[in-house]
């Protein structure tokens, strides 16, 4: 275990532009997994981590020394909790940062299965949400058009809550070339267009199309699509958060399945 006490050490200052820059993430081909959970669902799906990141306080838990044990890691730094929080990206940090390569999937030239398609999404929260309630529904392969904000930002890793390490994540898709290769039935999503998403046939292998917040699917790409569906909405709101919306369709999926 190597031991930081200075903001000069040049680790450190390499691991403060990782976790300020996304920009240095990309270059560097790395992504810091900030907090017990999402380095034990790494672990756990990946292996142990290149490198552990421990504050004196998480150094001094049992939970965290425990997952060190399991795992056999060996590359570990130490920083003073005051070092540690200018890495750190949430509010009350658990004591341990994993520094682990970005998973890079090359754009398939065949793709079957079931998948969500996620055309220029910005929010990091809905882009987590999204991956987490995929992983939930036996989801295998999730793609982002190349304006969709980066899957391995640190806010979209703490909104997933592990599921990136239970997915196929493809970035900087073209999403309109992707529907060229695909074998399924593609699934695309309106807010009042369509039939409803309940009466809509998601047995077989789906890609469901969601779009940006605001403007919703390009008409290029939503004319892709063989179906159209919306989620009935009986009171006031005008539109469901697109989080709530994918869970909404791909449950409708998996309560089919289980209807068969």
């Amino acid at each position: 275990m190597k031991n930081i006490t200075s903001s000069d050490n040049p680790r450190f200052r390499a691991l403060l532009k990782l976790a300020q820059s996304s920009r240095e993430r990309r270059n560097a081909g790395l992504s810091l997994l900030d907090g017990i959970h999402l380095v034990a669902a790494y672990a756990e799906h990946a292996g142990p981590p290149d490198e552990i990141v421990l504050s004196r306080s998480g150094a001094e838990s049992a939970e965290v020394r425990g997952l060190l044990a399991r795992q056999g890691v060996d590359d570990v730094l130490l920083l003073s909790d005051a070092l540690f929080r200018q890495l750190s990206s949430v509010a009350t940090p658990t004591g341990i940062i994993a520094v682990v390569p970005t998973p890079r999937v090359a754009m398939p030239e065949r793709l079957s299965g079931s998948s969500v398609w996620l055309e220029d999404i910005q929010d990091p929260g809905n882009v987590g949400s999204i991956l987490r309630s995929a992983a939930a529904a036996g989801i295998e392969t999730v793609c982002l058009s190349r304006h969709s904000v980066h899957a391995w930002s640190p806010r979209v890793l703490r909104a997933g809550m592990g599921a990136h390490f239970a997915l196929q994540i493809i970035e900087g898709v073209d999403l309109q070339v992707l529907a060229g290769v695909y074998s399924g039935s593609i699934v695309a999503t309106a807010v009042n267009d369509g039939v409803a998403v309940f009466d809509a046939d998601l047995k077989g292998d789906v890609a469901f199309l969601f779009g940006n917040e605001g403007a919703g699917l390009t008409p290029a790409l939503a004319a892709l699509a063989r179906q159209t569906v919306h989620i009935p909405m009986p009171g006031n709101a005008e539109s469901l958060n697109v989080g709530a919306a994918a869970a909404v369709c791909l449950f409708e999926r998996v309560r089919q399945l289980r209807a068969q």
